[in-house]
């Protein structure tokens, strides 16, 4: 049967509902959330759930909407901020009984790999784009990287500025940055770390925006040189920390695998 086509359910029937949400309520301040996103961001969720007054999801909030608040605030008032003045109101929602295709239909909309499944104690757990990587890598496929379909890759100067990576992020719609002719990145979390622990939630700058981002600390992506299977790179990926590769001059993230999900050459097993 086409992965496309199978539920959630079938292909994850163990592991599905094993990613609690991870959430922060609404009167919260922003620096609270980024407490938080830093160590779940790329490696666990991604994102928040903001929660009202009765515990219920009224929004998301992630890298992104940090990053655009900065660029619009790039002062130590905005870490005082509560959370519900720059969270994104939509939240989704999927079941077990999604098909992987009507989850990846979703996320195109809301351009956000992350949605929230009720679970049997009456909370919810997440499935993002990293959750799919376990679907990949279990899944039976011809198809070779070379397969993947050729994008632009977005990449950065070193003498590029924090203001002008976030501008690069926010118009590509993209987490991930490659420095030029390397394979070094920077990404949203890389950005919010910095922000939270050197510059102490810009207690120590006025000129955030100024800042040349190769300070930062940038990080390495995986150098792939063969050209191996779709699923052995989802499995390669799924060990990672924060998963990210290169193959020849394609950057591949977890949401390029999701998309190749959707090929009629990607097939459950049995």
């Amino acid at each position: 049967m086409k992965i496309a086509d199978c539920s959630l359910r079938n292909l994850l029937p163990l592991s599905l509902l094993a990613s609690p949400a991870v959430s922060i309520q609404k009167h919260n301040s922003v620096e609270e959330a980024i407490g938080l996103l830093v160590p779940y961001l790329e490696s666990f969720a991604d994102s928040l759930v903001v929660t009202g007054d009765k515990n219920e999801p009224v929004g998301i909030v992630g890298g992104r909407e940090v990053i655009e608040s900065v660029q619009t605030n790039p002062s130590r008032n905005l870490f005082e901020t509560k959370i519900q003045n720059i969270m994104s109101h939509y939240v989704s929602m999927t079941s077990g009984t999604s098909t992987v295709n009507q989850l990846m239909e979703e996320w195109k909309k809301t351009g956000r790999a992350y949605s929230l499944i009720p679970n049997a104690i009456g909370g919810y757990s997440v499935i993002s784009a990293r959750k799919m990587l376990e679907v990949g890598k279990s899944a039976m496929t011809d198809m070779t990287l070379s397969d993947l379909p050729k994008k632009k890759t977005v990449t950065f100067k070193t003498d590029s500025t924090v203001n002008e990576i976030i501008n690069l992020m926010l118009k590509h719609h993209t987490r991930r940055l490659l420095l030029e002719n390397t394979n070094q990145f920077v990404s949203d979390r890389i950005i919010l770390e910095k922000i939270a622990t050197d510059l102490n939630y810009l207690r120590n700058t006025n000129s955030v925006l100024d800042l040349p981002i190769i300070g930062f600390g940038l990080e390495y992506a995986k150098i792939i040189s063969k050209d191996i299977k779709v699923n052995e790179l989802a499995s390669i990926m799924y060990g990672m920390a924060h998963p990210y590769a290169v193959f020849r001059d394609n950057a591949i993230s977890p949401w390029d695998i999701c998309l190749a999900l959707l090929s009629d050459r990607f097939e459950e097993y049995g």
